[in-house]
């Protein structure tokens, strides 16, 4: 902790969808800032050109909603802060800090092959670097000038890593590296020193991977007067094939679990258990996560994605969940499927449905599978009739199908019917249960068979039921 104000920052690349990586940090960054009063940015970092896409800009902040990862400040775009580029370039460049480089990609091919056959690292050799008493090649025709940083040639740069500690890397690793490219469009290890300078981020956590871009941005700091901020780099979340996911390897968007049934709460849940831990706490709110969210307690290796178990989570918080809220969400996927449903049934009747389905299932996907049952026609499974509708039951279901059809139509009645029909039947409960839950539902496994049909349509069960006459 330092006395500064605490801001932090998530800053995607609109090349792609959000992915569940950035995701995991915006919300590490998110919770941090919360718990000490802080504020939270988003940043745009766009300066791909070739790649930026508006329809990216979309999606990140749509999942960002989504995730209820609600910003303080944004989003920003850097697009629309070339002009402070340049005016850093500018002034790195006056002050020998940085100077025009005029190498060709051919020449600069051409110094890293020599330097691998001699067994050296390929880092760029400095041609165009001012130095005191050196005489610099001419400026070539019809070449446009790159910008480099005057990187230092010796010397460590060192910091304590908020989730790795100490790091410390040798300048001579590093070479001058490029801060604009020709078009006059800084790259990204200037630009995002700029912007956390100037938008004063206290704090950054980001992907391990960018450990080696650090140094260079240390010492862009450095050489602007700037005040470092405290840098977290946290470690990969590896797929089910132990590879790093990653937008071009692997990932799903956040948008795709929302799609298919997820709740955010439970996407939060998961994605913070994902690198970092509470004592033994599986299942908590954002809320305490914010309260317990200081830095610490954040994994040094890399996190595996276990879908299996994101299913277990997002399970128990459908179970927690409202039903009015599970009526929404499941009348959403009912329309995908075609089945429009009425606002008076989405208010009345659909929550009741959630309530008793809702324990089975993992996902509101899987719900809205149940739920299409009291809403659309059923095909029973022809081997499933074979073996539950046998000519034993018929008359039994026959008599059900005549007495659900006079009686009061609630649970308690419904009870009352099939415990007489088994009585006068002499059967057993799933001897009638289960040939009625293949002919009503469809399948052979239902919530209590009174609770399922008493918020059925009283003339759907007995036309499902009728069925039996044509078998």
């Amino acid at each position: 902790m330092t006395s500064r104000k605490i801001r932090t920052r998530i800053a995607p690349s609109p090349t792609g969808f959000l992915h569940l990586g950035t995701a995991r940090t915006a919300l590490y960054s998110w919770a941090y800032a919360r718990h000490f009063g802080g504020e939270f940015v988003l940043r745009i970092e766009d300066t791909d050109v070739a790649r930026s896409t508006q329809d990216s800009v979309d999606q990140i902040l749509a999942s960002m909603r989504w995730l209820g990862l609600e910003y303080d400040e944004g989003p920003i775009y850097q697009m629309q802060r070339l002009d402070r580029y340049k005016a850093v370039i500018d002034q790195l460049i006056a002050e020998g800090r940085a100077y025009r480089c005029y190498s060709t990609p051919e020449e600069l091919d051409a110094v890293r092959e020599a330097k691998k056959a001699r067994g050296e690292k390929a880092l760029y050799d400095g041609r165009w670097r001012p130095a005191p008493g050196k005489t610099l090649p001419d400026v070539p025709e019809g070449v446009l000038p790159v910008v480099r940083f005057c990187n230092p040639p010796d010397g460590d740069v060192t910091w304590d890593d908020i989730v790795k500690g100490p790091i410390t890397i040798s300048n001579r690793e590093i070479d001058d590296l490029i801060i604009a490219r020709t078009d006059g469009v800084p790259t990204y290890n200037f630009a995002v020193v700029v912007d956390d300078w100037d938008m004063e981020i206290s704090h950054v956590f980001r992907g391990d991977e960018h450990i080696n871009n650090t140094p260079w941005q240390i010492n862009i700091f450095h050489a602007l007067g700037a005040t470092l901020p405290q840098f977290g780099h946290c470690p990969v979340i590896l797929g089910d094939d132990g590879q790093k996911l990653s937008k071009r390897r692997g990932a799903v968007s956040v948008t795709a679990y929302e799609e298919g049934g997820y709740l955010p709460e439970a996407m939060l849940n998961y994605l913070a258990r994902l690198g970092w831990s509470h004592g033994d706490e599986e299942l908590f709110s954002s809320e305490q996560l914010v309260a317990w969210f200081d830095g610490t307690h954040l994994n040094k290796s890399p996190a595996q994605w276990d879908p299996v178990k994101l299913l277990w989570v997002n399970a128990q918080y459908i179970k927690r969940a409202d039903n009015v809220r599970l009526a929404g969400l499941v009348a959403t996927q009912l329309a995908k499927q075609g089945i429009a449903l009425e606002a008076e049934l989405v208010a009345t009747h659909l929550p009741q449905v959630c309530a008793l389905l809702k324990d089975r299932c993992d996902t509101t996907v899987a719900l809205a599978a149940w739920a299409t049952k009291f809403y659309s026609d059923i095909t029973p499974d022809a081997g499933e009739l074979a073996q539950h509708v046998t000519d034993a039951v018929r008359p039994a279901v026959a008599m059900l199908a005549e007495k659900l059809a006079t009686c009061v139509w609630d649970k308690a009645s419904i009870a009352t019917v099939i415990k007489d029909v088994l009585a006068a039947n002499g059967l057993k409960m799933p001897q009638l249960a289960m040939p009625v839950r293949v002919l009503v539902a469809g399948r052979q496994q239902t919530p209590s068979l009174d609770a399922f049909l008493a918020l059925m349509d009283r003339q759907n069960v007995i036309a499902r039921l009728g069925r039996l006459k044509s078998l």
